[in-house]
């Protein structure tokens, strides 16, 4: 049957399936003789008048949408929908109660993220077609951020693309449901390593997750013990200190871990680690034990003796870790914090190098994202960069690497890792690839945990005994 042609107030759906044209039909027109006849006579009678002038396009359309219902324009998207996604901060599950009048599109979200709720409503609802669209808006501690939504809408499902400013984008689909079938919804599982403290969000394998050809491991697994403190060997010092942030413009704390036999006689290099969206400065200690791991490895000759500084990578005045989303912008304001701050912090107080050649960054998930955003940018200040299990605030590696020639001239290691059951792990390949593409150096560690302190205990582990050598 053909398509009639499109005219300038809208498209015809003669072609379009019942879910296309508001759920009047039924059926399909060649099920029925009666119906499909009348769909044929609709078809010709617009065709005529087509070709006998182009001044009744108006009364073309009128004729069309009177005769035949299945013309009306847009989706009836009136009800409530489901839907969850894996993102940066756990797994999100929300509820979409929608209410259409013509085009306009008006409703509420309701989102729930581990142990968080939260209710909105949509704004800019719109819908043409089978494309609907609307914003949600977000102030978390003073922080605007604008979410807005784009999807297609089929017949009880809606395949959407949310974007969250420009730090993160999400694919998922919400399906129809009925309201009285809505069961409370069940917080996702923390990750239970993070016990005590402030937690990283659970984040899953990512649904239709492939795994390419240079996903796999570079690294055996460390050995059992390898973060048991023993007793025979000398221990470092671990120390919680403050700093004045004129970034911030008040006083911030640090973790600081200094090796066995510290002494201001000579001088050491420096490892800035960084934590993820649900930590603090405290995570990697909680996670990790950086300070029980070095003291193994320095013992058994494994690593260069060196310092650790643990910071709080919010660069804002309310810093605790229950922050979430609301402190995106401070993430990013933590590169100033970090390079005019912490570092002259970190160079007055104790006896260290100041080249970069004996300065490296690393971090998980949102520390990993800061760490190759902010290191990359930095060529001339860090020669050793590890992101493990990078976040989406990851920038994209065109972005990143502008010049992939003086990535391979200032860096002496550029470690990339992530498991192989983690949802994000396409934020650390994608530089992979490019990096490869570009005949870069570097390691790109594939291994089978998820997004999980088992993985970046781990990364930990193989990327200390690689730096400052």
């Amino acid at each position: 049957m053909p398509r009639i042609n499109p005219i300038d107030m809208g498209e015809i759906c003669v072609n379009a399936p019942p879910h296309v044209c508001a759920g009047r039909i039924a059926r399909e027109p060649e099920s029925d003789p009666v119906f499909a006849g009348q769909f044929t006579a609709v078809q010709q009678a617009v065709s005529n008048l087509i070709k006998n002038s182009k001044t009744m396009k108006n009364s073309i359309l009128l004729l069309a949408l009177t005769a035949f219902p299945c013309l009306a324009l847009a989706t009836d998207v009136t009800g409530v929908w489901k839907g969850e996604f894996d993102s940066q901060i756990g797994l999100q599950k929300y509820t979409y109660t929608l209410k259409q009048d013509g085009t306009n599109v008006t409703g509420k979200a309701n989102s729930e993220v581990t142990d968080q709720k939260r209710e909105a409503d949509l704004k800019e609802g719109s819908i043409v077609g089978d494309k609907l669209t609307f914003v949600e808006n977000m102030n978390i501690q003073d922080n605007d951020i604008r979410i807005v939504y784009t999807g297609k809408v089929t017949d009880n499902e809606i395949a959407f693309t949310r974007h969250v400013g420009d730090i993160a984008k999400e694919d998922f689909k919400a399906t129809r449901v009925m309201p009285t079938n809505l069961p409370p919804a069940v917080a996702a599982p923390t990750n239970a390593a993070a016990a005590g403290g402030p937690q990283e969000p659970r984040i899953g394998r990512g649904r239709g997750m492939v795994l390419m050809p240079d996903d796999k491991p570079a690294f055996d697994e460390p050995p059992a013990g390898f973060d048991t403190a023993r007793t025979d060997i000398p221990h470092g010092k671990l120390e919680m200190i403050t700093y004045e942030s004129k970034t911030v413009g008040t006083t911030r704390k640090m973790n600081v871990y200094t090796p066995p036999g510290y002494s201001s006689d000579k001088k050491y290099p420096v490892l800035y680690l960084l934590h993820g969206i649900g930590g603090d400065e405290t995570e990697w200690e909680r996670y990790a034990h950086p300070d029980v791991m070095l003291d193994n490895l320095i013992a058994d000759g494994k690593a260069v003796p060196m310092i650790i500084v643990m910071p709080n990578g919010r660069a804002q005045k309310n810093d605790s870790a229950n922050a979430g989303m609301g402190a995106m912008d401070a993430f990013a304001k933590f590169e100033g914090d970090l390079l005019n701050d912490v570092i002259p912090a970190i160079q007055s107080r104790y006896s260290t190098y100041t080249d970069s050649a004996h300065r490296g960054l690393a971090g998980l998930s949102m520390g990993g994202g800061q760490t190759v955003n902010f290191g990359l940018a930095h060529l001339d200040t860090f020669a050793w960069l590890g992101g493990f299990s990078c976040a989406p605030n990851t920038k994209r590696a065109a972005e990143l690497i502008p010049d992939p020639a003086a990535v391979k001239a200032n860096l002496k290691l550029f470690m990339l890792s992530s498991g192989n059951k983690d949802g994000l792990i396409t934020n650390g390949r994608g530089i992979h690839e490019f990096l490869k593409a570009h005949d870069v150096p570097h390691i790109w560690h594939v291994d089978g945990n998820a997004h999980d302190a088992t993985h970046w205990s781990h990364s930990l582990y193989h990327f200390t005994q690689l730096i400052f050598r």
